[in-house]
């Protein structure tokens, strides 16, 4: 996935907009399991996924709860850390080895100053990241496991090979039995 088509499908800025931006935007990659970001630090970067698989989740007593996955195209930040400048609760650990982009937030703030169009771009970023957690709250809260599951199915359908089930069991909010049920449904 390229940079220019990851940014494109957050908001279309102007050429020279676009280019002032990715001046700023690196490649780096990690390998499997990797920790990219920690609960209760301040995030300096966002990322966006040119390949791999990512989660975010919240460490608990008996296992951690996975709250959200990441795939090729997809924005990983904080938004504590980009909103606020404050730390975020969540930890983000990579699933596969990942090729990412990487910019650091505060340079993007100094880009918001100074071109209307990246501005333009940072807030269509945020509005999307919040319709993805108001969409994922309000599954949580209306649907079944088994229309959770479906749902993410249609959505993501490559993750059930990419993902360990343990994981797609948390963020379903299911046991590991309950999604081995719902499977065989299908």
């Amino acid at each position: 996935m390229t940079i220019d088509i990851i940014l494109d499908q957050i908001y279309e800025m102007p050429i020279t907009s676009k280019e002032q931006l990715k001046k700023h935007i690196s490649e780096i990659h990690f390998t499997k399991n990797h920790l990219l970001m920690q609960a209760n630090c301040v995030e300096q970067n966002i990322y966006f996924i040119k390949k791999g698989v990512v989660r975010a989740f919240a460490p608990f007593v008996e296992q951690d709860i996975t709250f959200w996955f990441g795939e090729e195209a997809a924005t990983i930040l904080s938004m504590k850390s980009y909103v606020e400048g404050k730390k975020g609760y969540e930890n983000i650990e990579l699933i596969e080895n990942c090729e990412l982009y990487e910019l650091n937030i505060e340079v993007l703030r100094k880009l918001f100053q100074e071109d209307i169009h990246i501005a333009n771009w940072g807030r269509r970023l945020a509005e999307k990241e919040l319709l993805k957690i108001e969409s994922r709250l309000i599954s949580a809260k209306m649907k079944s496991a088994k229309e959770r599951y479906d749902e993410l199915m249609e959505i993501s359908p490559s993750l059930i090979q990419r993902v360990p089930l343990k994981h797609i069991a948390s963020y379903l909010s299911i046991t590991q039995v309950s999604l081995s049920r719902i499977r065989k449904i299908k």
